[in-house]
């Protein structure tokens, strides 16, 4: 690496997936974790949609991977948690 060059990649508190176990590979919890859920929230609070896109194309690969898994408990992990806005008429 050149001197001043930043390494890519996340950082150690990115509270990134580590596949195949979908383990959050800064605090080991089940991903997406507390802080990352938090993170995910302020990202994209105002488009939620796209939240439940991107948490859905997880859950997807997710569900490849973790296949023991009961499919409502991933769906309760991976999209369960978003805030529902209410629906205008």
């Amino acid at each position: 690496m050149t001197p001043g060059a930043k390494a890519s990649g996340p950082g150690p508190d990115e509270h990134v997936p580590v596949t195949p176990d979908w383990m959050c590979g800064s605090c080991g919890d089940e991903w997406p974790c507390a802080p990352k859920r938090s993170r995910l929230l302020d990202e994209y609070q105002a488009d939620r949609a796209s939240l439940s896109v991107y948490l859905g194309s997880c859950l997807a690969a997710a569900t490849q991977d973790l296949c023991h898994a009961p499919v409502s408990s991933l769906q309760d992990r991976f999209i369960g948690w978003v805030p529902r806005s209410r629906r205008t008429c």
